[in-house]
């Protein structure tokens, strides 16, 4: 069964956009909370984390769950009062807190603070991590160059192998998938306190990636068809390429996704979330490969007035000298 990717070009227009407009909504509110558009993690912002259990929990003798308001009023009598604090475990008795920079004798005075009102934490699971801002900083700066040099290194070569309104549009694509990502990364940071550190910009580049292959793929195919059908119609051409190539990116994108839920099921916190962002921006690049980059490119050529006509590069004459 065929796809037609063209006569519902607006649904798939109205999905991405209905997606899109829902995470940048969510990502003004994050804003407005945490002063960026996704929850930070460590890695950006700098400071201090302590991940924290109690003793009790291993042998399930705790009296009940850890009280935020009270592990709030402790981080407030010694200064603390703009901390974050997440109560986390099946049991809820495990505590992430994450402060400002603290010295040493600060973090002790702060664990036994903790201790003496919650009961005593387990010496093996303490976990203390501290970033400095300006280290935070420039993991953020370079972050962001990086995806930024990706951007431009893709239009180039699309548009050296192509021409300008492919690249345009495979760009188009490609940030419709950066959105989508971190508008579901937003939507979780409020909802479940989910924060994105170096490794969700790794997740992006790879992401980045990935979803040009896919549209490379189809623009390659629809620039094929036009040269050896130059009287058809764009919205045919592209509608026929994108079925040529379909099973080719399901089959690609789904075994790419089986290891990435294994790792997201059984791969522990340090790797749940990138391999979340992955899954997320994989589905979201098939997505805008086949729908939305294809479509706008079909859209694009009819409005100009090139829905028969062709005006990429001929392909170079064989060499007929003996």
């Amino acid at each position: 069964m065929k796809i037609q990717v063209i006569k519902q070009r607006t649904l798939w227009w109205t999905v991405s956009t209905a997606i899109i407009v829902v995470g940048f909504l969510s990502m003004l509110i994050s804003w407005q909370q945490f002063g960026s558009p996704l929850r930070p993690s460590l890695d950006f912002v700098g400071g201090t984390r302590l991940q924290l259990e109690l003793a009790c929990a291993a042998t399930d003798t705790c009296e009940g769950p850890i009280d935020p308001s009270t592990v709030r009023q402790i981080l407030a009598e010694q200064g603390l009062e703009g901390s974050s604090i997440q109560v986390v475990g099946d049991q809820q008795q495990a505590l992430s807190v994450r402060t400002s920079t603290l010295a040493t004798d600060e973090r002790e005075a702060l664990i036994q603070s903790l201790s003496d009102e919650l009961g005593a934490f387990d010496p093996n699971l303490i976990q203390i991590d501290t970033v400095g801002p300006t280290l935070g900083r420039q993991i953020f700066t370079s972050g962001l160059l990086a995806l930024g040099a990706s951007f431009l290194g893709i239009m180039v070569y699309i548009s050296l192998r192509f021409q300008t309104d492919f690249a345009a549009f495979a760009i188009l694509a490609l940030v419709h998938d950066v959105l989508v990502t971190m508008g579901v990364f937003s939507l979780l940071g409020l909802l479940f306190n989910v924060e994105v550190d170096s490794l969700f910009i790794v997740a992006l580049l790879t992401i980045v990636g990935f979803s040009v292959n896919d549209t490379v793929v189809i623009y390659d195919r629809v620039r094929e068809t036009i040269q050896a059908n130059p009287t058809h119609h764009i919205n045919d051409i592209v509608d026929e390429a994108v079925n040529q190539t379909l099973t080719r990116s399901i089959n690609t994108t789904a075994t790419t996704l089986l290891p990435l839920i294994g790792i997201f099921l059984f791969g522990g916190d340090t790797l749940k979330f990138f391999a979340l962002a992955l899954i997320v921006g994989f589905m979201a690049g098939v997505y805008s490969s086949v729908f939305v980059a294809s479509s706008l490119l079909a859209f694009w050529r009819e409005r100009t007035g090139f829905a028969y006509v062709s005006t990429l590069p001929e392909a170079e004459p064989a060499d007929s000298s003996p």
